[in-house]
């Protein structure tokens, strides 16, 4: 549609059964939903914490126009370099400015509309880092100089804080989207200033476990205390994201829809810990 840009926001991406579907998903929605624009989630892409160069590109190879992680960005430490050479890989931009990387980026998207990403981190149950009000307010407004569509990836553990940034943003960012929970939340809404909201898109991986990880190993912590490590699950394979439909003019949301779909019964998952 002329005049309007089509969003494709994919929750946490967990090791390889979640890179599977995103394979499969995402030149499928590209083409069938003619999305314009895609962020991806991977803070757990590689093993089910961190990333690597050789799965970023492959990430951006599949389609996505930008990367977003989280608190478990730098757990592969060779992803380092990466993370100061791609400006498309985003680390949470509440993080300390001399970490690696970077908190934003803006983009050339379809028909010349650039679009501009924002990733930022929760505190509540997570390393208490830099104010993400204060780092919103100057990601968002560097970013305005140039568009109005604006889409910040909200990681973090408490609802509340989503939901509040929600709100704190409304009227400024086309979509708010939540990650880290990998829980899908039903709560898809626009808010009255056109900013478009999800608390949780859920994780791309195996709901056969654990928030991804292998159920017998997760139970045999809680229940004793014992940690042995917690591999990535590998049943019952979804995808759990969000398409929106923004004005490119005003950036303001037209359409929200979480989009939650299990991989075909017909598509392979390799075995493997990566």
């Amino acid at each position: 549609m002329a005049g309007m840009i089509r969003i494709l926001a994919v929750g946490d991406v967990v090791g390889r059964p979640g890179r599977v579907a995103l394979a499969h998903f995402l030149p499928l929605l590209r083409r069938e939903a003619q999305v314009d624009f895609v962020v991806v989630n991977a803070e757990n892409s590689a093993a089910g914490a961190g990333i690597n160069e050789k799965i970023y590109r492959e990430i951006r190879e599949l389609g996505a126009d930008v990367v977003t992680m989280g608190d478990h960005a730098f757990d592969k430490k060779d992803a380092f370099p990466v993370f100061e050479r791609e400006e498309r890989l985003l680390r949470p931009a509440n993080w300390p400015r001399s970490a690696p990387g970077r908190g934003w980026c803006l983009v050339d998207g379809p028909r010349g509309t650039r679009v501009g990403v924002v990733h930022l981190q929760g505190r509540v149950f997570m390393n208490a880092w830099g104010d993400f009000f204060e780092e919103a307010d100057r990601a968002v407004a560097s970013l305005r100089e140039h568009t109005n569509v604006v889409v910040v990836d909200m990681h973090a553990e408490a609802t509340s804080e989503k939901v509040a940034m929600s709100w704190y943003l409304d009227g400024r960012v086309s979509l708010l989207f939540g990650t880290h929970t990998h829980v899908p939340t039903a709560d898809a809404t626009i808010r009255p200033g056109g900013t478009a909201f999800l608390t949780d898109c859920g994780m791309t991986g195996p709901y056969d476990g654990v928030i991804g990880r292998v159920k017998e190993a997760v139970l045999k912590k809680m229940r004793t205390n014992v940690h042995e490590p917690y591999a990535v699950a590998s049943g019952d394979v979804r995808l759990g994201a969000v398409i929106v439909d923004v004005d490119e003019r005003t950036g303001k949301a037209l359409r929200i829809e979480p989009v939650f779909r299990p991989l075909p019964a017909d598509v392979p998952v390799p075995a493997g810990r990566d």
